[in-house]
């Protein structure tokens, strides 16, 4: 009998935001996958928790992912976290729940925090369609590309951001999309919790003048 991969959200800011069950799982598994152990292990040591982890990222999912996989073959259980949210969202995550399925592993979910979902939420923009395009492509022209495919787009628009690129994200949307209203939220579930709601332009002046800190969930009003 073969083990089961747990695809275990975690909190995106807040250690406070998990489920009593995404603890109860990962006290019990045989092992935790984590993007990065050192962060991973904040979270457990904050519960209690003593389970064995491993890394598993972009440059070691290949190797890590057959690993992983004979681990769930000889029967033991394996949860999969990442950083932040929900695993398999814009991250590698996405790998090891595919080789398990195509290998006839059990894979469930304990569903829990999303930043998607938060920061759609917070922009206050229609939330009953929407598109996300997780994080935009770091090569200039490649970026300014994937905004004209977006230029049509009627459903409100969600991106992922760093502090080192959101000026520049920020001037492509202007030049390509227009002065748009868009909502950016950062430090969701922290204490600087901020959610920007502006048009595009006030959006630029204002990092412009404030030094972008953390991470962006960029949100992006449809086209008319």
């Amino acid at each position: 009998m073969t083990g089961k991969l747990f695809v275990v959200a975690t909190p995106i800011g807040n250690l406070k935001d998990i489920t009593f069950r995404a603890i109860e799982t990962l006290k019990t598994v045989a092992l935790i996958a984590c993007e990065d152990t050192r962060h991973t292990k904040k979270l457990l040591s904050h519960y209690g928790i003593g389970t064995p982890t491993t890394s598993y990222f972009e440059y070691n999912k290949i190797q890590k992912g057959e690993y992983l996989l004979k681990f769930l073959k000889e029967g033991k259980d394996v949860a999969l976290v990442s950083d932040s949210g929900t695993p398999g969202i814009s991250d590698p995550g996405f790998n090891i729940i595919r080789l398990a399925i195509e290998n006839g592993i059990s894979v469930t979910v304990i569903p829990g925090p999303s930043a998607i979902v938060a920061g759609l939420v917070l922009s206050g923009m229609p939330t009953d369609s929407f598109v996300f395009e997780g994080f935009l492509s770091q090569k200039p022209g490649r970026r300014r590309n994937e905004l004209k495919a977006l230029c049509g787009e009627k459903r409100t628009i969600v991106v992922y951001e760093s502090p080192h690129r959101i000026l520049k994200t920020l001037k492509d949307i202007l030049d390509i999309m227009g002065d748009r209203d868009i909502a950016i939220c950062r430090e969701v579930t922290k204490v600087f919790e901020e959610a920007l709601r502006m048009k595009t332009s006030e959006a630029l002046e204002h990092f412009t003048k404030n030094e972008p800190r953390g991470e962006f969930i960029v949100v992006i009003k449809g086209a008319e």
